[in-house]
C-alpha cells in the first residue's frame, strides 16, 4: 500500500493505546488516513494520537468503556459527526483473561473477559455497521486469536471470547457484503505487547510454552499484526469478506522442532 492510499478517509481503532492497537493506529495514519485512537486508557490514547500528529498526520484521542454500550454508541456516532465518516474500524481492545482452568475459573473472571473481549466487538459492530450501510460503504476487522481457533489450557474465559470473535465476524460479514461493507477478523499468535508481558508473569509456564512452539522461533511484534490489520480494511483486500487472517508464525500448522536453531531478525534490512 502506498503512503496516501487512505487520504481523506477515516478509521476508528479500539485500544489504541499501545500494543496492537497503537501499532493498527499508526498503520492507518501512514497511509493518510485520520485517525480516532480510542482506549479506556487515556493516557495511551493520548499518547498515541500524539504520536501521529508528530508525525505530520492527523488524530484525536478519546476515552472509551468498549464493555460500555452507551459509550461505545457516542464514541462511534460522535466519530462521524465530527469526521462526516467512519471508512474503517479496528475493533481490537481486549484483556487477557483469568489464566484459570475451567474448573477453578471465577465466574466474575469470566464474565469481565466476555465482556471486554466479545461483547465489545457486537457493540462496537452495532454501531459501526448501522452507519457503514447508511454511507454504503465501509470495512471493519476485529482482533481474534489463535486461541479461538486450536484453543489453550487455563485460558478458557479467553479462548471461548475470541472463537466467539470468530463466529461473530461471519456472521456480520454474511450480512452486511451486500451492502458494501466487509468485515474480517486478524488471529494473532504469540505477540510481544505489554497485555502478554502481564500474562508472561502470571502464567511463566504457559508463556515459555508459547514460544516453545513457535516454528519461527519468536513473538510477533505489533507491528507485524497491525500490518495484516490495516490491509484486510485497504482496498487491496477489496474481495476478501469474513475471512480470518491467522498471521502466527505458523502456529497452528505445526509445532516447532524441538532441536530447531534460535531465530533472530534484524528489522533493519
Amino acid at each position: 500500500m502506498s503512503h496516501d492510499e487512505l487520504r481523506g478517509r477515516v478509521a476508528l481503532v479500539t485500544g489504541a493505546g499501545s500494543g496492537i492497537g497503537r501499532a493498527s493506529a499508526l498503520g492507518f495514519a501512514r497511509r493518510g488516513a485520520s485517525v480516532v485512537a480510542a482506549d479506556i486508557d487515556a493516557d495511551g490514547a493520548t499518547e498515541t494520537a500524539g504520536l501521529i500528529e508528530a508525525g505530520g498526520g492527523h488524530a484525536e484521542a478519546r476515552r472509551v468503556d468498549v464493555a460500555d454500550e452507551e459509550q461505545v454508541r457516542d464514541l462511534v456516532r460522535g466519530t462521524a459527526a465530527r469526521h462526516g465518516r467512519l471508512d474503517y474500524a479496528h475493533n481490537n481492545a481486549g484483556v487477557s483473561g483469568a489464566a484459570s482452568p475451567v474448573a477453578a475459573m471465577r465466574k466474575q473472571d469470566w464474565d469481565r473477559t466476555i465482556a471486554v473481549n466479545l461483547t465489545s466487538v457486537f457493540l462496537c459492530l452495532r454501531f459501526e455497521l448501522e452507519l457503514m450501510a447508511e454511507q454504503g460503504h465501509g470495512a471493519v476487522v476485529n482482533t481474534a486469536s489463535v486461541a479461538g481457533i486450536t484453543g489453550n489450557a487455563s485460558l478458557g474465559d479467553y479462548a471461548a471470547s475470541k472463537a466467539g470473535v470468530v463466529a461473530l465476524t461471519k456472521v456480520a460479514a454474511i450480512e452486511h457484503a451486500p451492502y458494501g461493507i466487509r468485515v474480517n477478523a486478524v488471529a494473532p499468535g504469540f505477540t510481544a505487547t505489554g497485555m502478554t508481558s502481564a500474562s508472561m508473569v502470571d502464567n511463566p509456564e504457559w508463556a515459555e510454552a508459547a514460544l516453545a512452539a513457535e516454528p519461527v522461533g519468536r513473538a510477533a511484534s505489533p507491528e507485524e499484526i497491525a500490518e495484516a490489520a490495516v490491509w484486510l480494511c485497504s482496498d487491496a483486500a477489496s474481495y476478501v469478506v469474513g475471512h480470518v487472517l491467522v498471521v502466527d508464525g505458523g502456529l497452528t500448522v505445526g509445532r516447532r522442532p524441538p532441536d530447531a536453531p534460535a531465530v533472530t531478525v534484524d528489522r533493519r534490512a
